[in-house]
């Protein structure tokens, strides 16, 4: 390691929070595995130490536990979307999204294997199916059975359903209420899990719990929104379609902000609504306490938000996110790809960079439909002259006097940019899903360990 990268690294770990360590990091998310793992086990303890209910044979008990067990998972739903930092720090809040996604869908998988090993090996305690006729608690089961299988169905092919984000949001929601009131009200009223004032006391803390984070995430969060508004001071058109807008605090500024992260933004609605979604702060923390997202108009919303006229209110929920050059301060150098409009958390990383005189070499391997639409070229020039930049654009339908790279960025192009001594550099990678796939598999292949390649995904619902 020579004096120069050295002094940039001892730079570099000034700008990481004590947080950010690599170690602190580790022992976080290994604390909130450990804690998600008691969560789901502690009930389990709870029950068998206030006396088991009588067995009513194997099977029977076998389906108590699915059924408990689906339960539990789906409280814990709660937690992994209310937005709670200290969950997703370690892990960055898309992975938590993505975790909540699977979780959910095994939640429901043991719901339905809970219902069926009734309905094949004990069919009389189901009673009959009609709701007019059977008795409420049983028909309370069959509800948040429902409400559960809605959620996902209506996720997975929200699309396809042509539903609205913001309708399919409004919809998650009351599925989800709707949904844990009436498994809690099945198992209070069936009974036989709540015979003892320990598991009464249990039923109360999950039914508190679950209550708690929809309190702090749909009314106390946008409360301190609405103290610590924001008004967009400019929307700025750029190449490719995409609109910068600028957004200045008219309350506190964003804390403990890093370069590559992300907010939830809304603009020109009221904090409580549920029309927002996630942008990258396109800018760095150091260059002041305004906010830039860049936006491509891709559906509804961003239509409008590219739109937006100078003057509007907007809210930022934030910040989120894990994909940043801080979380690296001992690395030589960094290799970030990015497709399309994925370049701003790519370009926030550089500011910060830039901003802090960073010598250390990165390279940028940045691909568009045409060079006509490739996004923020100029400003990415421009660092060239400042930055230890290498910068490739990578043109799709090059015009007829291009001299550079042309095509999709595969495995031969990455092994003409990216030299082997690049392979324990952090690989920060941010575009189109099936470009990721097969950035993944390209790296691997050349050699680059997992553990050095990040990427940002991103439609985290």
């Amino acid at each position: 390691m020579n004096q120069t990268t050295r002094s940039a690294k001892i730079r570099a770990e000034k700008h990481q929070p004590l947080h950010d360590r690599p170690a602190l990091v580790l022992a976080h998310g290994a604390a909130i595995l450990m804690l998600g793992m008691l969560a789901l086990a502690a009930p389990f303890a709870v029950l068998l130490w206030a006396m088991p209910v009588s067995s009513g044979g194997a099977i029977w008990d076998f389906s108590m536990g699915l059924g408990f067990g689906a339960l539990a998972l789906a409280a814990l739903q709660f937690a992994l979307t209310g937005r709670l930092r200290w969950i997703t720090h370690p892990f960055g809040a898309d992975i938590v999204y993505v975790t909540h996604r699977y979780l959910s869908w095994s939640a429901v998988v043991l719901m339905l294997a809970h219902f069926a090993l009734l309905y094949v090996f004990h069919q009389p305690a189901l009673g009959v199916l009609n709701p007019l006729e059977a008795r409420w608690e049983l028909t309370a089961g069959r509800v948040a059975l429902l409400c559960f299988v809605g959620l996902i169905v209506s996720s997975e092919f929200r699309k396809r359903l042509h539903l609205r984000h913001e309708w399919w949001r409004a919809l998650h929601l009351i599925l989800a209420m709707l949904g844990m009131l009436a498994a809690i009200a099945h198992v209070l009223g069936v009974g036989n899990l709540t015979d003892t004032p320990q598991k009464r006391l249990l039923w109360l803390g999950v039914t508190l719990g679950f209550m708690a984070v929809l309190i702090h995430t749909h009314l106390i969060r946008p409360m301190w929104m609405a103290r610590n508004g924001w008004r967009v001071i400019a929307n700025t058109p750029e190449r490719g379609d995409v609109h910068t807008l600028e957004l200045a605090p008219e309350g506190q500024a964003l804390k403990r902000w890093k370069p590559g992260q992300f907010a939830w933004l809304k603009v020109g609605r009221s904090p409580l609504s549920l029309v927002e979604h996630p942008f990258t702060i396109s800018t760095a923390p150091e260059t002041g306490s305004n906010l830039a997202f860049s936006i491509k108009p891709l559906g509804d919303h961003t239509e409008a938000l590219v739109k937006t006229p100078v003057g509007t209110r907007a809210y930022v929920d934030g910040p989120y996110g894990a994909f940043s050059v801080d979380r690296a301060a001992d690395a030589d150098g960094f290799v970030m790809i990015a497709g399309g409009i994925g370049i701003t958390p790519i370009l926030s990383n550089l500011h910060a960079l830039d901003a802090r005189g960073d010598p250390r070499p990165v390279i940028v391997i940045y691909g568009s439909p045409t060079w006509e639409t490739a996004s923020f070229r100029e400003e990415l020039k421009a660092m060239k002259q400042r930055l230890n930049l290498t910068l490739v654009h990578v043109i799709d339908r090059p015009p007829d006097d291009w001299q550079g790279e042309s095509g999709r960025i595969d495995r031969d192009l990455l092994l003409r940019h990216l030299p082997a001594d690049t392979r324990h550099w952090p690989h920060l990678l941010c575009g189109p899903a099936p470009m990721l796939d097969a950035l993944r598999r390209d790296l691997a292949d050349l050699g680059v360990p997992l553990r050095h390649i990040d990427y940002e995904i991103f439609e985290l619902v």
